[in-house]
């Protein structure tokens, strides 16, 4: 029986409710969301990449054929691609009905120039993380570039891990993924001169690759020192939780300042994971003991992959029409949140597990996701 990494799976939760605070920015006036820290929060979609390498790592040793290939990236698929799929319908609805009431009704924004049939087809067919010749910026469900971006990873690992088993390289496999970031980095050092990380529908491909492989080292070393660390005194893993999530924080709190240093994100998401990946301090031990974070992790996928439609709609509902100000974001970005977490359990529930890959002879439920 696998085990689930709960402390990093409510990471994960936590740090998709940051990634609604940083999107709500453009609508909202209020020192709650509109201050240094939120304004830096779309770094944490690194943690996520970066978790994925760690769990995937976990859960995928083994792949050594061209069939094994093929059933991880089926299972890979049928768990990131029916919620965007989803929710790329959706968004084309809502640009479907702006048209058809642009008579009746005063519409803003009616034609968004990045939302337009051929961007359509590179968020359908997941390539909106790659330098696509005429597209400019991120379109539809913006979020999606980073599923675009964490299906080209898992292409890549799949890949690597059939050719190192294959080869007979096994023992060797952490060169080869330090390999796979060194490319990674040094494509993002020729974009920008810098090693700044904060790509989407670009280069948003090897920002992903770059994480997913940092994960993956990350879970090798946890894999090959757990059992010595642990035995460590409870409050040396109180320390360490303590020290990583301060210098997580502040370096999200200063990223303007370091985000042409967008390299220290991967660094620093890396020793958290290590450091939570154990659940041993006293901070590990407080967070599981609160129901509400478990069920954001649980969520966490359709939290990400909702927000920015609710965020959008929240918004012409009670600033266009009912004449909210900005300012009454103070408070209203709770009941925003609320709408998500309502519409994320509904997807989770009816779309998420619905189309779980389940095998020929029983289902497979993946304990790490």
């Amino acid at each position: 029986m696998k085990h689930r990494f709960e402390v990093l799976d409510i990471f994960r939760g936590l740090f998709a409710t940051l990634v609604f605070a940083f999107h709500l920015l453009p609508f909202a006036n209020t020192p709650i969301l509109n201050n240094q820290f939120v304004e830096n929060s779309d770094m944490f979609v690194d943690f996520f990449f970066v978790l994925s390498g760690f769990v995937i790592a976990y859960s995928y040793q083994s792949l050594s054929d061209g069939p094994q290939l093929k059933l991880f990236l089926t299972k890979r698929v049928y768990r990131v691609y029916p919620l965007h799929f989803a929710m790329l319908i959706a968004f084309l609805g809502i640009e479907v009905a702006k048209n058809i009431l642009s008579p009746y009704i005063q519409v803003n924004n009616l034609v968004n120039p990045s939302n337009n049939v051929f961007t359509f087809f590179t968020s359908l067919f997941l390539v909106n993380s790659t330098p696509v010749p005429g597209v400019r910026d991120v379109s539809w469900n913006i979020p999606s570039w980073s599923i675009s971006a964490e299906m080209i990873a898992y292409v890549v690992f799949g890949s690597l891990l059939v050719f190192i088993h294959s080869s007979g390289q096994f023992t060797r496999r952490n060169f080869y993924y330090a390999l796979v970031i060194l490319v990674s980095l040094t494509g993002l050092w020729f974009v920008s001169n810098s090693f700044q990380i904060n790509y989407s529908f670009d280069y948003g491909f090897l920002r992903g690759i770059l994480g997913f492989f940092t994960g993956v080292l990350c879970f090798n070393l946890f894999s090959n020192t757990h059992t010595f660390v642990r035995t460590k005194p409870s409050w040396l893993f109180s320390l360490g939780e303590l020290l990583t999530l301060s210098l997580i924080a502040l370096a999200i709190y200063y990223g303007e300042a370091m985000k042409p240093w967008g390299a220290v994100f991967e660094v620093l998401f890396f020793a958290c994971i290590y450091t939570f990946a154990f659940e041993k301090g006293i901070i590990s031990a407080g967070m599981k003991r609160v129901g509400l974070f478990h069920k954001l992790g649980q969520y966490s996928y359709s939290i990400y992959m909702t927000h920015a439609l609710l965020v959008s709609l929240f918004n012409v509902l009670f600033i266009r029409i009912l004449k909210f100000q900005p300012e009454d974001y103070a408070y209203l970005v709770f009941l925003n949140f609320l709408l998500i977490y309502i519409v994320s359990a509904w997807t989770y529930k009816n779309i998420e597990t619905r189309f779980q890959y389940k095998s020929k002879k029983k289902a497979v439920t993946e304990e790490v996701k």
